[in-house]
């Protein structure tokens, strides 16, 4: 279909020649929603560098981004949403599968993505004002109920930490140095910095930008993760 307003085109590479340049001039609010990383993936693929969405300093850009349950199968999936949002993006985990896939910038275009297919995937651009508005509605209101990413990977089965241990990971997550969260703990630098690498591998981190994201969801029970002593 395509009246101008209303395009429908097949495959990512069609998608990016048509529509690629919407991407780019996103400057209020980025919107995206999938089922996993694979939906818009391969958009972003065939997309020139300059023709994907950037969260930039101080430019107002909010880039929201919700998946379903799907996307935190496994542990690379992880390691990729932990670096959308350690890009700046705000991602949330939706506990039920979405209505629909969709992009929504700035409240102008919405993308809508169709059934996935053995061939190349179809892909709707909207300009109607009104279908913008019910698409950016839906899928916000997704977004609105989903859980951040910290609190979805922490229910998947992050561990439950010990008292010091989650005194570690919140001076972690506090933007102090290495040295003033040492003195506020009343460790050595030396037992500081192994307290933060045991930490990680009992969490399966592999940042400290990641393990930081556990300080917020960490909780205390039985199934502590034990540290090496001092």
């Amino acid at each position: 279909m395509e009246d101008g307003r209303i395009v429908t085109v097949r495959g990512e590479r069609e998608l990016a020649a048509r529509a690629g340049g919407v991407f780019a001039l996103a400057r209020e609010e980025f919107l995206c929603g999938a089922e996993d990383l694979m939906t818009w993936g391969g958009v972003n693929a065939a997309f020139r560098e300059g023709n994907r969405p950037t969260v930039r300093p101080g430019g107002g850009l909010a880039m929201r981004k919700v998946y379903s349950r799907r996307a935190v199968g496994d542990p690379e999936s992880e390691r990729r949403l932990t670096a959308i949002a350690a890009s700046g993006a705000q991602v949330r985990i939706s506990g039920a599968p979405l209505a629909r896939e969709a992009v929504v910038v700035d409240r102008r275009v919405a993308i809508l993505a169709g059934p996935e297919s053995r061939g190349p995937r179809t892909y709707t651009v909207v300009r109607v004002p009104e279908v913008v508005d019910s698409v950016r509605a839906l899928l916000y209101a997704t977004w609105e109920a989903a859980a951040d990413l910290p609190l979805a990977l922490g229910s998947a089965g992050a561990p439950a930490l010990a008292e010091d241990a989650r005194q570690v990971l919140a001076a972690l997550g506090s933007g102090l140095t290495d040295e003033a969260a040492a003195r506020r703990l009343g460790m050595s630098l030396r037992t500081y910095r192994r307290r933060v690498a045991d930490l990680m591998a009992a969490l399966g981190a592999t940042s400290r930008f990641q393990a930081g994201l556990f300080a917020s969801t960490a909780a205390s029970g039985s199934s502590a993760v034990h540290v090496r002593g001092q």
